[in-house]
Parts: structure tokens; sequence; C-alpha cells
């Protein structure tokens, strides 16, 4: 994994430094209610800034199709970065043509500038050639700080690198190298826990996996899945059986190659998915046609729990059940205290990434003490799929 980082940038001050972030934060109305994606750029806006440079940010909200939609204007994140730089932050009501080359034009040595909606522009996602260049001619260097957004080959990712020295800010700089810690170069054992409702929307993703890990656990929905493929009943449990013969073909693989794939040999389960229904804990080939399967149990879990403690290297995507609900929450949140446990002690290299991932090591307490926790959702499943991410490919 080739990458320059903004250390190798020669005599920022007084330059025009582009910076691609992801500030797609939630909104209630004009006030963002989850400042996290913008703590995350903070560290390369200040350093940029601090050294002299004129940073202007680059950044995408929502869905607009290529047109101007009021709602989705980035102007209502300007007093949140403000807050969180601890300095003002301008903006301008466009990101190409002369109001933003007014805006640039205006700033002084270590401004903030904040562009206005890229996908306010239908040549942004179809990464026209012509957008690209437009986008670089407003500054002298180009620095990408948004690995969310890196699976993207649009004109604000890709396009505008083949046009400046283009560098790695600090959060995607931290990104890639805990990924090449997870995956490209890791310490072995590898363990890799894979969860969530279908096993359809992660096949790319496990057959990398098994190629390429010592331990692979399956949760959540998909494990029933599995469970089913096996010839084993799964009851009401939310399953895709039509996926038999790929799980079966999954299982295979991970055979030849030497990977141990961890289902659950015991299961908690329950009339409905609801808070409070009845439950309880049964053998794999235990569960009633008219009964749920809604986390793993404690036999599985423990097993688990030893798997981790021998690993040197974790890596993370999905819940192991339905953590949403308790007592459902048990094997994801037993999971994530070992692995949390394992890392500060030192022994495991950990790695999580996914919305519902980070959503249950926050449940359990423990996402500060993972040696990285990504907020990238489709990134960081393309990148454990094995597939180039063009915002990274463009910064080679």
């Amino acid at each position: 994994m080739s990458f320059k980082n903004i250390d190798k940038i020669s005599g920022p001050a007084g330059k025009r430094v582009l910076v691609r972030v992801d500030i797609n934060v939630p909104m209630d109305g004009d006030r963002v209610t989850d400042v996290t994606r913008i703590e995350r750029i903070k560290p390369t806006v200040i350093e940029l800034a601090d050294k002299g440079a004129k940073v202007v940010l680059l950044a995408h909200f929502g869905r607009p199709q290529g047109k101007v939609v009021p709602e989705m204007s980035l102007r209502p994140v300007v007093p949140s970065l403000s807050r969180v730089f601890g300095r003002d932050v301008a903006f301008a009501d466009d990101c190409v043509g002369d109001k933003a080359i007014s805006a640039i034009a205006g700033m002084a040595d270590g401004d903030v500038l904040l562009l206005e909606n890229t996908r306010f522009h239908p040549c942004e996602e179809k990464n026209n050639p012509a957008f690209g260049k437009e986008l670089a001619e407003l500054g002298d260097i180009y620095v990408n700080d948004a690995f969310s957004a890196a699976h993207r080959a649009h004109a604000s990712t890709v396009g505008i690198a083949s046009h400046l020295p283009s560098f790695a800010g600090r959060t995607m700089q931290a990104e890639l190298e805990a990924l090449e810690a997870g995956l490209g170069k890791p310490n072995h054992p590898v363990i890799a826990l894979v969860g969530g409702a279908k096993v359809s929307t992660k096949l790319d993703l496990l057959g990398n996996l098994v190629a390429r890990v010592d331990h692979l656990v399956i949760g959540g929905g998909m494990a029933n899945t599995f469970l089913a493929a096996l010839g084993l009943g799964v009851g009401k449990s939310l399953c895709e059986h039509e996926l038999a013969d790929t799980v079966l073909n999954i299982i295979a693989k991970a055979n030849a190659a030497g990977c141990e794939i961890i289902l659950p040999s015991d299961v908690v389960i329950a009339d409905a998915f609801a808070a409070n229904s009845p439950n309880r804990i049964v053998a794999k080939d235990s569960v009633p046609a008219n009964k749920m399967i809604l986390d793993a149990g404690p036999e599985t879990v423990s097993l688990i729990e030893e798997r981790i403690g021998a690993s040197k290297t974790l890596i993370w995507n999905g819940p192991l059940g339905a953590f949403e609900i308790e007592p459902f929450d048990r094997a994801t949140v037993r999971a994530a205290r070992a692995a949390a446990h394992a890392t500060k002690e030192n022994h495991l290299v950990s790695v999580a990434g996914g919305g519902d991932t980070v959503a249950a090591l926050n449940h359990a307490g423990v996402v500060d003490d993972f040696t990285y926790v990504s907020t990238a959702g489709g990134a960081f499943l393309e990148w454990m799929e094995g597939k180039e991410l063009p915002g990274v490919a463009a910064l080679a």
C-alpha cells in the first residue's frame, strides 16, 4: 500500500491546500447531532492551518443527485466545524466557479474555508475530467482525508488527484495503516468476526477472508443461514435458505485454506425480536419450529473468547446477535470486551468497522479500547473484500 502523507508536503505556508473530507454528519434540522467525523478531520486541518496553508475543504452531503438541494447544503455544518476546530471557518456557496474562486482569493495564510456540497454538480459522481480539472485549479496541493469516500471514483476523490501533488491526510493515513495491520500484513493467528443479517450482502467479504484468516466467526442472522445449509432447523429465524449451496462452497474453501469457521454451538431463542420476549438457551440442533434465534449462546461465546485470546490480529464487521435489545446483546458484548482486554494488554491488534459494528462497540463501552475503529461503511467493507479503492489508488 503506497501513499504519501502530509509530512511530505514541502513548504505548505501560503499554498492553497484542497482537503477532501467526510463531514456527511447526522443532522436534526440545522443542528449537527454527532461531531465524530468532524473530530476525525481536525488533526489534518489544524496541522495544515498552523503551518500557514490556506485550507480549503471539499465535501459532499447526502445524495442530491447533481442538483442544488437547499436541505443538503453544507452551510449548517460550519458552526460545528468552527467549534471543534477552535477557529472561524468561512463558507463559499459553490465548490467551483466565481464564488469559490473569490472566497479562496480572500483567504489569509492559516484560514479555513468550506466549499459547498460537491454533489450539487452532476459531474462530481461521474468523475468528469473537466470538472476534476476545474476543482484542481482552485488549489496547489491536494490532500484526501476521507477514507469513507475512497471507494467512489468521483472527481473530488480521484479526478482532482491527477492534476495536483496528492497526499493522505492524518485520518486517511491512520485508516490505511490500521487496515494494513489488519489484513495487509497482519501478525498471525488472525481472527475475523463477521456478523449481520444477510450472507448475500457479504459474499465477496467471506470469500476473501477464508483465504486470509485463521479463524472466521460467523454471527447474527448470517449464522442461521450457515446452520440451515448444514441441515439444521432454525425455526422462524431470519435465514436465506436459497443460499445453501453458496454457503457450502464457502465452507469448502475455508477447509481447503485451513481456516476454521466458528458457528454457534448453542443459541438464544425467543418467540419474537422484542423487548422482554421470553427466551432460553438451546443446542444448535434443538431449535423449535416456532422460535427464532437471536444470539449466540454462552458456550459459543466462550470458544470465541478463547480464540480471541490466542490471536494476534482481529478484524470485526457486524454484531454477533440482535444487540439492540437485551438480553440478545450478550454475545456481542462479551466478545467485544474480550477483544478490548486483549488489545489493552498489547496482545492483540484489533480493527473494526461498519455502522452496526461501531454502534455495537459503543453499546459494549469499548469503542475507544480497540486499536482502530473505522467510521467508514462501504469503503471499509470493500477493503475487507480485497477490492482496490479508487481514492486510495489515486494517492500512489
